[in-house]
């Protein structure tokens, strides 16, 4: 296997099996995690992975819930708990990264540089304060298109009225599991994948059956109606700009000026409030998930960011 060749592993994590992939040099100088969004997978980095490979060891997992990774039922926040449940949540998320990178990456004392798209950049973040809190922060975060997410509670203001009149009868259904079951069925089709993949990808570019593919397969897994029951929920949690004013380490951002969720223009005030992002690039003409929509601009970018954090 050469050193750029990816392998896949799984691992043990509270009882859960993770899958999660390595490639490059273990003796590299610094360590590369890549942290996938909603409903992908390590897969979804597979034209950026072995370009980072070539600079430093690069690490990317499953997060619980997603991917090849085990999807256990969900337990609310307000649910009693059950045995082998979790609550989705970034806080289980963090955790999962700060142990991947202890027991399996074994870290240690090498730089570490969190990359994240959509709400992987929440968990980089997450996962970047934890560390920081036990000593042990990261060179950088690096934010892909990061979750802003609107529907929390802490930004119903925002919403229009309607939405707003009807967030109560919307978060009583999202709950129950007689609908959860055939919405998820509905919406994780292969031609909805598509549907959603034409907004995601406004160029176009890299929109194959091999994508629709890597997103449709975990789909099929037991438990994972379960984890976007849980995914759905999450109406309280956390916010960037919260998490972002308690970092000191660098962060960076790479933006898709398209983007159809995640508008480039809060990441813009999101640059000019927070001391800790150093660089925004916005690309024209990308969307959602630049890493794989423009590999061709994102990864030089990646790659000297790694090179000098």
């Amino acid at each position: 296997m050469s050193e750029a060749a990816r392998a896949d592993h799984r691992w043990l994590w509270r009882g859960h099996r993770i899958h999660w992939t390595r490639s490059g040099d273990p003796a590299a100088g610094s360590v590369a995690l890549l942290i996938h969004g909603f409903g992908a997978s390590v897969d979804h980095w597979r034209h950026n992975q072995a370009v980072l490979a070539q600079e430093v060891e690069v690490f990317a997992l499953d997060l619980l819930g997603f991917g090849a990774s085990d999807k256990p039922r969900s337990r609310l926040a307000d649910e009693p708990p059950v045995a082998g449940a979790v609550r989705y949540c970034f806080d289980l998320w963090a955790e999962q990264v700060l142990d991947f990178l202890a027991e399996v990456a074994q870290a240690g004392e090498r730089p570490v540089h969190l990359i994240g798209n959509s709400i992987g950049g929440m968990v980089a973040l997450d996962a970047a304060v934890l560390l920081s809190e036990a000593g042990r922060p990261p060179a950088q975060v690096i934010l892909i298109d990061c979750a802003q997410r609107t529907l929390d509670e802490k930004r119903v203001a925002q919403l229009p009225p309607l939405e707003r009149a009807t967030r109560p009868a919307v978060k009583a259904l999202v709950r129950q599991r007689w609908l959860i079951a055939p919405l998820f069925r509905f919406l994780a089709r292969p031609a909805f994948i598509r549907q959603v993949l034409r907004q995601a990808y406004p160029s176009g570019q890299n929109v194959d059956e091999e994508l629709v593919a890597l997103l449709y397969r975990p789909s099929t897994d037991p438990g994972a109606t379960e984890s976007f029951r849980g995914f759905i929920n999450l109406f309280e949690d956390h916010l960037a700009p919260d998490l972002l004013a308690r970092l000191q380490l660098p962060v960076r951002m790479i933006w898709g000026a398209e983007d159809p969720w995640e508008a480039p223009a809060e990441a813009r005030r999101w640059r000019d409030t927070y001391s800790c992002i150093k660089a925004l690039e916005v690309l024209p003409g990308v969307g959602h998930c630049p890493h794989d929509e423009a590999p061709q601009a994102v990864n030089p970018l990646l790659v000297a960011w790694i090179s000098a954090p």
